[in-house]
């Protein structure tokens, strides 16, 4: 079967993975009554069926031609043995999406997806499903696609950069109040008794996710706010479909759109998904974030420093400590400095070293050893691997070559240095007049379970601050009373 659509390619098709996308999960919690009103939109049909796998897509395609139901006995025997566990839970994907009915032994797709994925295929269906293009301006031109990159880019950026540099001492670019409430409510930041916002240890495992897992992340804690703000939920989630299937460097109108999603623009431009002139313009530019939000092309441009260097690497690890960074990136500059202590800065190079104080600052900060150890494995330079592969592979097979054993060992070292001693507040009951005294209390502490130390030696035990109250009372009682 052939599919004549711009809007359906193979770069725009997520990948077969063993973890299915992360909007999927939150779909399968709606109800079917909302599931039903977002297959109404061709767009949204199309970028949901993007989102499946390959084996979910094979089955929606060999059933969306079908005018009747298919018995489950004539698709299964399509199925080769080995694979039966793959082609079951394809199954039970869709039929908690309600893309797929069981029904009587036989298996159909909904109408309502069948009828709008037809039309986002054929052509037809809803008018303005796709955005309604705007028509050219000669007098004031669209931004074109370098202007859009590089504005997606500084936003997200800002975004990020402040993530790891805020509550450091240094002042950056401060985002919208509305991204600073939803990275709060995410727990990527905190803000702890009134003090500056500072990253936490979420916050520093989504610095380590690429960029279109990090929209993801942040999208699908608006979805959770959208109810809070008496927003239609299903009108948030089309939208988002609406704009992952527009085309990057052409404008659209805003006529079409619903209040709900006219709302939206304001919070659409601070992520850098979408591009406006003005705020009260009737046309606006998806960015590369938007146009990728259900394909697995790049959410931000690769020809730019950012992106080349995630995924190439830029750090270098000596077994001295010493890290080199070849970067000239702030944001990743700034990430680094969460941990390491940075000695040298020249045009596209940055020097440090990894050191106690460097990692107990970070372990204060809510981050992990092993946050810091894979975020190191994760942007090591190609150098570092091309030497692994050449002369080391075999020998360190079960270990982590890219990252020396003994900087590894030793960070985890101060990891649990800091986590040898707790500190917990109580009173310390001593002085006691005779050795029974000292076990009738004792034992009465222990059956309200709140003595964290003794030593019958010195007649003394610790008691915690929960349990003062009740033990004060029962020495005054056994005080007065004489027993």
């Amino acid at each position: 079967m052939l599919i004549n659509s711009e809007n359906i390619d193979d770069k725009n098709l997520i990948p077969i993975t063993n973890k299915p996308h992360a909007l999927l999960p939150f779909l399968q919690s709606q109800s079917a009554t909302s599931l039903s009103r977002l297959y109404q939109s061709p767009s949204s049909c199309l970028s949901i069926f993007r989102l499946l796998d390959s084996v979910e897509r094979q089955l929606a395609m060999n059933l969306l031609w079908l005018e009747s139901a298919i018995s489950l006995t004539t698709m299964g025997a399509w199925v080769v043995q080995d694979k039966k566990k793959v082609y079951d839970d394809a199954l039970d994907m869709l039929s908690r999406l309600h893309i797929l009915h069981i029904q009587s032994g036989k298996l159909s797709l909904n109408t309502t997806f069948k009828t709008s994925l037809r039309h986002a295929i054929t052509g037809g269906g809803i008018t303005g499903s796709f955005g309604v293009p705007a028509e050219k301006d000669e007098k004031r031109p669209p931004m074109d696609i370098e202007g859009l990159d590089g504005y997606a880019l500084e936003r997200w950026e800002t975004i990020l950069h402040f993530m790891v540099s805020s509550g450091t001492g240094q002042n950056p670019t401060r985002p919208s109040q509305g991204v600073l409430y939803l990275l709060q409510r995410s727990g990527l930041m905190s803000n702890q008794h009134g003090s500056l916002p500072q990253i936490t240890s979420a916050g520093f495992q989504f610095l380590l996710h690429p960029p279109h897992a990090q929209l993801w992340d942040l999208l699908l804690q608006y979805l959770h706010m959208a109810e809070e703000r008496q927003m239609d939920l299903v009108e948030v989630l089309t939208f988002f479909f609406m704009l992952s299937t527009m085309e990057l460097g052409r404008e659209y109108l805003t006529e079409n759109l619903s209040q709900t999603q006219k709302a939206m623009l304001d919070d659409l431009r601070d992520y850098g998904l979408i591009w406006q002139r003005r705020a009260s313009s009737r046309r606006f530019s998806p960015s590369r974030l938007a146009t990728t939000l259900t394909s697995s092309s790049p959410s931000l441009p690769t020809s730019t420093g950012t992106a080349s260097s995630l995924q190439q690497g830029f750090i270098v690890l000596e077994t001295n400590y010493r890290v080199y960074a070849y970067t000239d990136n702030p944001l990743q500059t700034a990430v680094l400095n969460l941990f390491v202590s940075l000695k040298y800065r020249f045009p596209n190079l940055v020097v440090g070293s990894i050191t106690r104080d460097s990692v107990r600052r970070a372990l204060n900060n809510g981050i992990s050893a092993e946050q810091i150890i894979s975020y190191l494995t994760t942007h090591a330079h190609p150098q570092m691997r091309k030497f692994v592969s050449l002369s080391c592979a075999y020998f360190f097979s079960r270990l982590n070559p890219l990252i020396p054993v003994t900087v590894q060992d030793q960070i985890r070292l101060w990891e649990l240095e800091k986590e040898r001693l707790k500190s917990q507040e109580g009173y310390l009951y001593t002085a006691f007049a005779s050795q029974a005294d000292y076990e009738f209390v004792l034992a009465y502490a222990k059956q309200l379970d709140v003595v964290l130390w003794e030593n019958s030696a010195k007649r003394c035990f610790f008691g915690s601050l929960e349990g003062h109250s009740n033990i004060r009372s029962f020495i005054e009682r056994r005080t007065s009373g004489g027993n």
